[in-house]
């Protein structure tokens, strides 16, 4: 690979290629994307024109998709026992509209209770919940993680009980 002039144009090529290595990797929200392109080939006039334009090719042909990359970062963030308030807030940190996050999200289905409980128990064990002090820990600790208040009280109320 040749280095190129930095004050020269980049072209459509070029940016064509760097969106793909970076999309090859993982899947890229297309701000994100942006950003990162606008990082390495610089924020100014043309360039802002070239990288958006390159950006909007992407899209249509189907190899940059917000839906799709919302989809593989709500999958993988549950995988990790992260919470829906806590993947939407890094969705949006990332530029994914509020609409498309809500489409992802429901914060009242099932699978997020049962993560809570999960979590709660891959953490602090099976051993009862005594005292108000250990339940505002783990309660604190679910919040942390991007669950809701109820789903943490839940969550604890559903630990085992002291015989």
């Amino acid at each position: 690979m040749t280095a190129r002039d930095e004050s020269s144009e980049p072209t459509m090529g070029e940016v064509r290629l760097a969106a793909m290595n970076l999309l090859a990797r993982r899947e890229h929200a297309r701000d994100e994307l942006r950003t990162k392109l606008l990082k390495r080939f610089g924020s100014e006039g043309e360039r802002v024109k070239t990288v958006d334009q390159a950006l909007a090719r992407l899209e249509e042909q189907g190899l940059q998709s917000d839906e799709r990359f919302t989809e593989a970062f709500v999958t993988a963030r549950e995988r990790q026992g992260k919470g829906p308030l806590r993947i939407a807030q890094e969705l949006r940190q990332k530029g994914v509209l509020d609409s498309l996050v809500s489409l992802y999200l429901d914060e009242g289905d099932e699978r997020w209770w049962d993560l809570a409980n999960e979590v709660r128990r891959k953490r602090f064990g099976d051993a009862p919940v005594e005292t108000p002090k250990e339940k505002a820990r783990q309660a604190r600790f679910l919040q942390y993680r991007g669950f809701s208040h109820e789903q943490a009280r839940e969550a604890i109320a559903n630990a085992p009980r002291h015989p």
